[in-house]
C-alpha cells in the first residue's frame, strides 16, 4: 500500500493503518533503534511505541515522507530510552557521536529555521561526506562501521568528520546562531 493510502487511514481512524505500517515499515524502524540501543527487546519495544506515537500524531500532522516521519519518531524514542537506560555510563556510540557534535551546536532546540538551515548545510555537502556526516549523527554508526562501508580508513572517516564539524560551526556561526 502506497504511503498516501496508508496516511489516508490514520485520517480516517482505521487501525489497518498501524497494521500496513508496521508491515511496509516495522523492519526500518528497528533497524534504526536497534543502531542506537543495541538490544532486541528494548528496540522493539520503541518501535511499538512508534505505532503509537504515529496514531496519536496523525491527524493533525499529515507528512509528506512517511518514512522520515517515522524515522524521526522512533530515533527520538530510541534516544530517550537509551539516555534513561545509559544516565551514569559514558563510554557508548551514542554518547561519543552526540559529545562530538556538541562542539558545534547551538543552544536553540525546536527552532525550524535552525532546523532548515542545518538540512541545508547537509544538503550542500558532498555525497561521501554527508553519507558519513548522516550515518554518525543520525544513525550513531561507529567510526569503524563507516570505514568499512565506505572502504576508508579510520582515521580518514574521523579527520573527514572533524572537517564537517568544523564548517558546520562556521556555518551555523555566519548565520548568526551562538555556538
Amino acid at each position: 500500500m502506497d504511503d498516501q493510502k496508508i496516511i489516508d487511514l490514520y485520517f480516517e481512524r482505521n487501525e489497518e493503518a498501524i497494521v500496513q505500517t508496521a508491515g511496509k515499515y516495522g523492519a526500518y524502524c528497528k533497524s534504526i533503534s536497534m543502531n542506537l540501543l543495541h538490544s532486541e527487546a528494548d528496540a522493539d519495544e520503541c518501535v511499538n511505541d512508534t505505532w503509537l506515537k504515529t496514531w496519536h500524531s496523525i491527524p493533525p500532522a499529515r507528512p509528506s515522507v512517511l518514512s522520515a516521519f517515522l524515522a524521526r519518531i522512533v530515533r527520538c524514542l530510541s534516544i530517550d530510552r537509551f539516555r534513561k537506560m545509559h544516565r551514569q555510563k559514558r563510554n557508548t556510540e551514542l554518547v561519543s557521536a552526540l559529545d562530538e557534535l556538541t562542539v558545534c551546536s547551538p543552544a536553540e532546540e525546536g527552532n525550524p529555521a535552525l532546523a532548515e538551515d542545518l538540512r541545508q548545510f547537509v544538503t550542500a555537502l558532498p555525497p561521501l561526506d554527508r553519507k558519513l556526516f548522516v550515518g554518525r549523527y543520525w544513525y550513531a554508526y561507529s567510526v569503524k562501521r563507516l570505514a568499512e562501508a565506505y572502504s576508508l580508513q579510520p582515521n580518514a572517516v574521523s579527520q573527514r568528520l572533524f572537517r564537517t564539524r568544523e564548517h558546520l560551526r562556521a556555518y551555523l556561526t555566519e548565520r548568526g546562531y551562538d555556538v
